[in-house]
């Protein structure tokens, strides 16, 4: 007896070891299929849009910072665009204000745009750095409170009959000073954008998060940008998810947004992967932040997630 059970567990070991040693061959292909990639991409300037819920969970987001800290180690040059989430709207509901969108964005006063600025720079771009920081990266925060890389002027929507729509304070980059990032991301540090500019006059504007991220993107002439939010890309269908179209081009976003497959929240992120184009980016990206390690994913793998765009 005690030898059949002493053949049973050697039998149990040995299938253990070989299911041990399938895990580490598939860690190892890992590694070497990332090689060619972090060959490619060493000294790149990728520039990673986070937005959407996945401020408001941190696991994901901390997925997403760990995958840049990598990217960092193996010599990319990450470059990190964030917005607010929910956290603005809850600031703002504590402060007894109710956000008002206009066009799927939101209408900018005085005190809105305090509330927005405390949490973007004061909140969540301290607790980006600190992250990177703690993981022992250099990180440096850009907003408003600090050293500012994003100039803007005020900027109106387009309404019924060409009347204008007033935002509030609110803008369209005009401006990014490119020339900080890069000796930055020189210096092997992590540039953190939070999205309050600067006016020609000093004065400061809330700026869509997307759209600043196509701007610094285009800048910077990124060999990436990505756009990491809380969708797993575009879609032929908004409501079936196995509609998601892996690559598109410029022209084919446009034909989707004039027969109205793209609209409202997707606008900003496809506009702004069009101006990263345009402004001299190779590749752009829509991934879903949701995915553990979608930016590894996106980057380091043959199949990649997400919806790609290309010129």
């Amino acid at each position: 007896m005690a030898e059949g059970q002493s053949d049973n567990q050697a039998a149990v070991n040995l299938a253990a070891d070989q299911q041990a040693l399938s895990e580490a061959s598939d860690k190892a292909r890992g590694l070497v299929e990332a090689l060619s990639y972090i060959q490619r991409f060493h000294d790149k300037v990728i520039v990673v849009k986070v937005g959407g819920s996945i401020m408001d969970d941190e696991k994901a987001l901390s997925n997403i910072l760990t995958d840049i800290v990598f990217m960092n180690y193996v010599g990319m040059q990450p470059v990190i665009v964030h917005g607010g989430g929910k956290a603005i709207n809850d600031a703002m509901e504590k402060s007894g204000l109710t956000p008002q969108w206009v066009q799927g964005r939101r209408y900018t006063d005085d005190r809105t745009l305090a509330i927005a600025e405390h949490v973007l720079c004061n909140q969540i771009n301290r607790f980006i750095v600190d992250f990177i920081q703690a993981q022992g990266c250099e990180a440096m925060g850009l907003h408003s409170l600090a050293s500012t890389v994003l100039f803007a002027q005020k900027t109106f929507l387009q309404g019924e009959g060409g009347r204008r729509i007033d935002l509030g304070q609110v803008g369209e980059v005009t401006r990014v000073n490119s020339r900080l990032l890069q000796l930055l991301v020189q210096a092997d540090s992590i540039p953190v954008i939070a999205t309050i500019a600067r006016d020609d006059a000093g004065g400061k504007l809330n700026v869509n998060a997307d759209t600043a991220a196509g701007a610094v993107a285009a800048a910077m002439k990124a060999e990436k940008l990505i756009v990491v939010s809380d969708t797993h890309g575009i879609r032929r269908d908004a409501k079936d998810p196995a509609t998601r179209v892996s690559t598109l081009t410029v022209a084919q976003i446009d034909d989707m947004v004039k027969d109205g497959t793209i609209s409202a929240g997707m606008l900003p992120k496809v506009e702004a992967c069009i101006a990263a184009l345009k402004g001299g980016s190779n590749k752009t990206h829509i991934i879903d932040g949701r995915i553990p390690h979608a930016l590894m994913l996106e980057i380091y793998t043959e199949a990649g997630i997400g919806t790609e765009i290309v010129l």
